[in-house]
């Protein structure tokens, strides 16, 4: 007796399209895709890649939130592996996001570098909360003696001595020791040490650069030269 080509009942046909029976009427029938398995689905390798980091924005928030000096922005690209041209354009875009926003802070460019600060118009609240009462300025004469370092530098004491018309020994070593002047080698004919600003005056006064300073000239009288060639 030849075999039937129609399957049987019995017959097991199911795939990976779904089950397949036998109709009475000696068809087909599907049931449709099959439900894949739990146990398996859990098996398949994960297609989702894990995040890249926070966003260049947050990340550059997050450095220049715990720095204490300006950070120069090739240092910043090296940190986030980012070229400095992205950097800079970030940096410019978030300054100008916090002033537009009017926020209370402000993301500058100063000493070759960037740096938060107090918004100008917030400053005297800051400074009350901060001092408490306490003076910590500096003196007329430590301003005077800045003021002349600043302008001239590098300027020996003795030539500071002369523009004020008074010894600046002590004073000069206050600014040294607050940061503000450093020593800038020694005056080829008379040896005497000279001075010059730092970088953490130009941070203080909020500057990019010596270049930022306002003129003094039209401050100064006409015959100062003469003045100070006859102290």
């Amino acid at each position: 007796m030849e075999a039937s080509d129609t399957p049987g009942s019995g017959d097991d046909l199911s795939g990976p399209a779904g089950d397949v029976t036998a109709r009475d009427d000696g068809g087909l029938a599907s049931s449709g895709p099959r439900t894949p398995d739990p146990a398996s689905a859990a098996r398949e390798p994960e297609t989702e890649s894990p995040a890249d980091g926070p966003a260049l924005t947050a990340a550059l928030e997050a450095i220049l939130m715990v720095v204490d000096e300006p950070v120069a922005e090739v240092t910043l690209a090296q940190v986030l592996e980012r070229p400095t041209a992205e950097i800079t354009a970030s940096l410019r875009a978030l300054s100008e996001e916090y002033t537009a926003a009017g926020r209370g802070f402000d993301l500058r460019e100063v000493a070759g570098g960037w740096r938060f600060y107090t918004r100008a118009e917030c400053a005297a609240l800051v400074e009350k909360f901060v001092r408490d009462g306490q003076q910590a300025r500096l003196t007329q004469a430590a301003l005077e003696t800045l003021a002349v370092v600043a302008y001239r530098q590098p300027v020996s004491r003795a030539k500071v001595a002369a523009v004020r018309g008074v010894s600046s020994d002590g004073v000069m070593r206050t600014l040294v020791a607050r940061g503000l002047v450093e020593e800038a080698g020694t005056d080829p004919e008379s040896q005497a040490v000279l001075y010059r600003t730092t970088s953490y005056f130009l941070e203080r006064l909020g500057l990019r650069s010596l270049d930022e300073l306002p003129e003094l000239a039209p401050f100064l009288p006409d015959d100062v030269e003469i003045l100070e060639e006859q102290k």
